[in-house]
């Protein structure tokens, strides 16, 4: 059995040659460029054969910038690249479900970024698909890869905070999104594209399922963001299987920066992620504050989405399954449906309870 997998991962080094996987990508918005312009420079594991937008004057653009050949207009025709051994999906979120699928039918593996779906039944149909192809699905919840929150899961396994009681997690953005973005609704609300990173967080730090979801929101700053269905602000609060509680908090324009924190609560100690420093008072506004914060994603995590992508080609070239798989993004959408839900319908969910 040893030779057998050895011999077929000597193929596929065979196939994709030179050791190096051959990967395309689709969408090169904000966040498909970073992941077109970390393979084509910093992953010497991969190679970056292609990309693809539907908007394919803006495709050619990043092309050329990068210094590749093939640029594509449609994603079929870059699945059809003989040098396209794998795909990193980041167009906008309602199309990650379908375009898991279609990369599963032609037998690529998959690194998509999150979230899975905007719904349940496209989640599972997704997971479906890439079972049925016999291909690897990687979600990108690239927070796990970030040096801090991967150095506070190794105290956590090692139980240096003994059982963990308590998840609390902060994520706010620095400058709210355009009117436009709402009114587009190519991506998902808040839970979805925001708050998801949290859900998965509050999956792996603590070890545990998620149970229930109890959430409050607003739109109090921007009322007009309720008629496309989304909110400004929002508070999850958590149940777990084990006993353990949660919260979570999301916000979409501080105006000081990027800020990103965590803290896991144990019978033994507490691990605090992304912290302040130990002040009296901590003041922050749109001029700044006492504190040095990100003012992007980008710019916070940008050892994590190097890290993500090296892994997800490391793992792929020696025919690994990744270390997120689709299984944890179908449980952190599960999550996230079960807190819009509570929101729509003013009262706890359990995250069981919601099958669409």
């Amino acid at each position: 059995m040893l030779l057998t997998a050895q011999c077929k991962r000597e193929d596929f080094r065979r196939e994709t040659g030179m050791h190096k996987l051959g990967v395309g990508v689709l969408g090169v918005g904000e966040m498909g460029r970073r992941h077109a312009e970390n393979l084509r420079r910093l992953i010497p594991e991969a190679r970056l054969v292609a990309v693809a937008d539907i908007a394919a004057t803006r495709a050619r653009q990043v092309a050329d910038e990068l210094e590749i050949e093939h640029s594509f207009g449609c994603f079929e025709d870059m699945l059809a690249h003989k040098d396209v051994n794998c795909v990193v999906i980041a167009a906008p979120d309602k199309f990650h479900a379908q375009a898991i699928r279609t990369a599963a039918a032609a037998r690529k593996h998959i690194l998509s970024e999150k979230p899975l779906a905007t719904n349940l039944a496209d989640a599972h149909a997704a997971v479906d698909a890439v079972a049925k192809a016999g291909v690897h699905l990687q979600v990108g919840f690239m927070r796990r890869y970030d040096p801090a929150y991967s150095a506070a899961m190794k105290r956590i396994e090692a139980g240096e905070i003994g059982e963990p009681v308590l998840f609390k997690s902060i994520g706010r953005d620095k400058n709210a999104p355009p009117i436009s973005a709402y009114q587009s609704k190519l991506n998902g609300m808040l839970l979805y594209n925001n708050t998801i990173h949290d859900f998965d967080l509050a999956r792996w730090l603590m070890r545990d399922e998620v149970i229930e979801a109890h959430t409050y929101a607003t739109v109090a700053i921007r009322p007009e963001v309720a008629q496309y269905g989304d909110v400004v602000a929002a508070v999850v609060n958590l149940k777990y299987r084990r006993g353990a509680i949660g919260n979570i908090e999301s916000f979409v324009q501080s105006t000081y920066g990027y800020d990103v924190r965590t803290e896991i609560v144990g019978s033994a100690g507490s691990i605090l992620v992304g912290s302040f420093r130990q002040t009296p008072a901590t003041f922050l506004t749109k001029h700044g504050g006492t504190q040095m914060l990100a003012d992007h994603y980008l710019t916070r995590f940008a050892e994590a989405y190097v890290a993500e992508v090296r892994d997800f080609a490391h793992n792929i070239l020696n025919d690994r399954p990744p270390q997120i798989t689709g299984e944890d993004g179908l449980r952190a959408l599960e999550i996230a449906v079960a807190a819009e839900t509570s929101f729509r319908e003013g009262k706890p969910c359990g995250v069981n309870q919601v099958t669409v």
